[in-house]
């Protein structure tokens, strides 16, 4: 289609910028993206006409406000945000732990939206943040409910070890899923980060496929193996409700992930 090599162009660019580099020249950014540097620089004047890119005085470019004011219009038009926050409100109410609401995408998941919770090191991440999907309770939680054909793509591996509790066999992976499925939650126990500990559940809609996930996640000291359950009881119903209202109904279908165990 006409124009498509320009948008995709662009959107190579945008998403260069990134926690680890919020900045770039306009050279640095070509290499890159592997661009040139006219085309690099006619993208980023074009980006800074509507304020998605923003340029300093010594010519260092950064992402603009107006990706701010587009990136909150999308959450807000997000429908399992929508029907999620009181949830994650509710449960952070509750526990005092963090509340999160998280995405797949690709072989990440992205925090969509996040209730913080009541203590110091109750774990809150920014909106927008990507995790490893094999590293977190909503990532196994959501991948224990996906169709066998897209489950066996999101274990083709590598898995990159981030702590000494990171699971890294697809095989495990494999069996703690279904472990995980069967019990409604899935916990993920300083696999991210040592100290770390959350407990998740899908979002499933009327097809019974896993859209979203939530979370309550804080530390060791608090989730520890004996609250775990309690956590996790509490974080399934939860989802169990939200669910219903994206119109699963579980006694009318087969889930697409009942080939994973």
């Amino acid at each position: 289609m006409s124009g498509t090599q320009a948008i995709r162009r662009a959107v190579a660019v945008l998403e260069a910028f990134g926690d680890d580099r919020p900045a770039w020249s306009v050279s640095e950014l070509a290499t890159a993206v592997g661009l040139n540097r006219t085309t690099v620089y006619r993208l980023l004047t074009a980006l800074e006409s509507v304020e998605y890119i923003d340029r300093d005085a010594a010519d260092t470019y950064r992402l603009g406000s107006g990706l701010i004011a587009l990136g909150a219009r999308a959450q807000r038009a997000n429908p399992v945000r929508l029907r999620a926050r009181p949830e994650l409100e509710a449960l952070a109410a509750g526990t005092g732990e963090t509340a999160t609401l998280e995405l797949l995408s690709d072989r990440e998941v992205v925090i969509l939206d996040e209730v913080p919770g009541e203590y110091v090191t109750s774990g809150s991440q920014h909106i927008g943040s990507r995790w490893p999907v094999y590293a977190t309770s909503t990532g196994k939680a959501i991948l224990a409910h996906l169709p066998p054909q897209e489950l066996a793509r999101a274990l083709a591996g590598p898995f990159p070890p981030l702590t000494a509790h990171t699971l890294v066999d697809a095989e495990r992976l494999r069996a703690c899923l279904a472990e995980q499925r069967h019990a409604g939650y899935a916990v993920a126990a300083e696999e991210l980060e040592i100290g770390f500990v959350a407990v998740g559940a899908a979002l499933l809609d009327a097809r019974g496929y896993p859209v979203a996930a939530i979370s309550l996640g804080g530390t060791r000291a608090r989730l520890t193996d004996e609250r775990v359950p309690a956590i996790g009881g509490l974080v399934r119903a939860a989802a169990g409700r939200i669910s219903r209202q994206l119109g699963y109904r579980p006694d009318s279908l087969a889930e697409p992930g009942d080939a994973v165990a």
